[in-house]
C-alpha cells in the first residue's frame, strides 16, 4: 500500500463548528439557485480550483476545508454565493497544527494505515478480491522502486513505480494495487499503466482518498519466473494534493528491496529530509538524508517488513 499522509478526518469535538460550517453552506447553495457543477466553473473562472466532490463533502459535513488553498477557495465561494465576506470561513475553527511531531506520532501508531479498513474491504469486494488481506499470496515482491515527485506548491504532481515480483506458483497474471490519496479533497489520480500491464477492474473511495486496481500482467508467468511492470500515479494541477510532507509505503508482507526517492521542485526544496521506518512493534528508526545535485532524495529498505517505511522533508 502507498500514500501520503491522511487528511484531516471530522472528530466527535469539532461536531458543533463543523454542523455550524455545513449548514450555513448547504442554505448558500440551496438559495443561490446554483448547481455544484456551476458553483464549480465560477470558482475556477475566478482562480479558485475545487472540485464538484469536495464541494459535496463541505456541505454534507463529511470533511471541511483545512488546507490553505480550500480555505483561500471558501473566500471566493462566499462571493461566488453572494454572501457575506467570512461568513463562511468564522464557521471553521482553526485548522490541526502539522509538522514534524504529527507526522511522527501518525508513523509510530500500531496501526499506520490512514483510512478506515472497513473502507478498504469494500473496495476490495467491488474488484473480486474480498479475501486479499489474508489469503495466502503466490506472487512475491522482490523489489520496489518509487519515485514521488513534489510540484513547485509543494504538493504531489505523481508517482512513478517500478515493481519486480517473483511467481511462487504457475499462472500468475495480476497483483492487486491499493493506493491511498493524502489528500482526498483533491480527487483520485490518474492511474497509467507505462510497461508489461494494463489496468483491469478498479474502485475508487472518494470519500477516503483509497484507489484499488487490478494490474494485469501481460502474459501469465510461472513458479520461479519474474516480471517487471512499471505505472504512474499522477494528479491534477495546480494546486497539486498536499502530501504532509512526506511520502511512504506500507508493507503487509516482506520485501527485498525498496527504493525511495523524492524529486523535488526547485522552488520547493526543503532544508532538512529524514528517512523513517517501523517493523511491527519495533521502536521507530529515523536517518538524516542529504539532498544530491539534482533536488533528489532517496532511501534503501533490504528485506524489509511488514511495517511502514518513507521519507519526510520540512521547510
Amino acid at each position: 500500500m502507498a500514500g501520503s499522509a491522511a487528511d484531516r478526518v471530522i472528530t466527535d469535538d469539532e461536531e458543533e463548528p463543523r454542523t455550524a460550517f455545513a449548514t450555513a453552506l448547504r442554505s448558500a447553495i440551496a438559495t443561490s439557485g446554483l448547481s455544484l457543477d456551476r458553483i464549480q466553473a465560477r470558482l475556477l473562472a475566478r482562480g479558485a480550483s475545487v472540485s464538484v466532490t469536495a464541494l459535496s463533502y463541505w456541505q454534507s459535513g463529511k470533511r471541511q476545508p483545512e488546507r490553505q488553498s480550500s480555505l483561500s477557495a471558501v473566500r471566493v465561494l462566499e462571493e461566488v454565493l453572494g454572501i457575506p465576506a467570512g461568513s463562511l470561513l468564522s464557521l471553521l475553527p482553526p485548522p490541526r497544527p502539522r509538522g514534524a511531531s504529527s507526522r511522527r506520532s501518525r508513523a509510530t501508531t500500531e496501526q499506520p494505515l490512514t483510512f478506515p479498513l472497513e473502507a478498504l474491504q469494500a473496495l476490495l469486494e467491488k474488484v473480486g478480491a474480498p479475501n486479499a488481506l489474508e489469503q495466502h499470496h503466490q506472487l512475491k515482491l522482490v523489489g520496489l522502486h518509487d519515485l514521488c515527485e513534489i510540484a513547485e506548491d509543494g504538493g504531489q504532481r505523481a508517482v512513478t513505480a517500478r515493481a519486480v515480483f517473483q511467481a511462487g506458483a504457475d499462472g500468475q497474471d495480476r497483483w492487486l494495487l491499493v493506493y491511498a490519496q493524502g489528500d482526498p479533497e483533491a480527487g483520485p489520480p490518474v492511474l497509467n499503466t507505462l510497461r508489461n500491464c494494463h489496468v483491469g477492474r478498479a474502485e475508487v473511495d472518494d470519500e477516503h482518498g483509497l484507489t484499488v486496481a487490478e494490474l494485469l500482467f501481460d502474459r501469465p508467468i510461472d513458479r520461479g519466473e519474474t516480471h517487471l511492470i512499471e505505472y504512474s500515479l499522477t494528479n491534477q494541477g495546480p494546486p497539486y494534493p498536499e502530501c504532509r510532507n512526506t511520502h511512504y509505503r506500507e508493507f503487509r508482507r516482506p520485501v527485498r528491496e525498496y527504493l525511495l526517492e523524492i524529486r523535488f521542485a526547485p522552488d520547493t526544496v526543503p532544508a532538512k529530509c529524514w528517512q523513517y521506518s517501523r517493523q511491527n512493534t519495533s521502536p521507530l528508526d529515523r536517518r538524516d538524508l542529504k539532498l544530491d545535485q539534482n533536488n533528489g532524495v532517496h532511501a534503501v529498505a533490504l528485506d524489509f517488513g511488514p511495517g511502514v517505511f518513507g521519507i519526510d522533508w520540512e521547510y
